[in-house]
């Protein structure tokens, strides 16, 4: 199993629950998470579930998938879509291998778009997985094809990290592209 959380609260609740897990479990932790905290981190013991998805926000016009750290870029792109008069729904896959299929094919089916988005590269990301799956099982639903936004094709850049990464407005541009299809 492979886990991503994408924040501090998530990271807690998703490693207690891999911790008790009775099978091997991949944690990524991305340490940006400790520079970004937006939440204080409760005390007590609770977990976050494991093979479920989150509906983060829900939407009408357009799903946007994704996981880790990436969410961040995701919200800050959808309150801009919110100006435009576009309702996006976030959804949080948490863990990607497996991944809750359910939850983002039943949310394609409700709003007929899709952005998959992460910060590896386009080609060989696990975007593409998500993306063939959903081809595969809402294609008769969808009203424009699904789009990867990703980051490129070259090696990771540590000193140009921001230019590497989608960030807000490569999601902005990409949700109103989508939503016009």
């Amino acid at each position: 199993m492979v886990v991503i959380p994408r924040s501090p609260v998530q990271a807690k609740g998703l490693l207690l629950a891999s911790i008790r897990h009775n099978n091997p479990v991949l944690f990524f932790e991305p340490k940006i998470l400790y520079r970004i905290a937006e939440e204080n981190v409760p005390v007590e013991d609770f977990e976050v579930p494991l093979f479920k998805a989150e509906v983060m926000q829900e939407g009408t016009d357009i799903t946007i998938v994704s996981y880790g750290t990436q969410l961040r870029h995701v919200r800050m792109a959808a309150a801009l879509a919110e100006k435009e008069g576009i309702s996006v729904e976030i959804i949080d896959l948490r863990t990607i291998s497996p991944w809750d299929e359910e939850t983002v094919i039943n949310s394609i089916k409700k709003t007929g778009r899709c952005i998959v988005t992460h910060e590896a590269p386009l080609t060989c990301g696990f975007g593409a997985e998500i993306t063939s799956k959903i081809q595969e099982k809402a294609f008769l639903h969808l009203e424009a094809p699904v789009k990867r936004v990703c980051g490129y094709d070259t090696p990771f850049p540590l000193a140009f990290e921001t230019f590497y990464l989608p960030d807000r407005f490569k999601l902005f541009e990409a949700i109103k592209q989508t939503v016009k299809y």
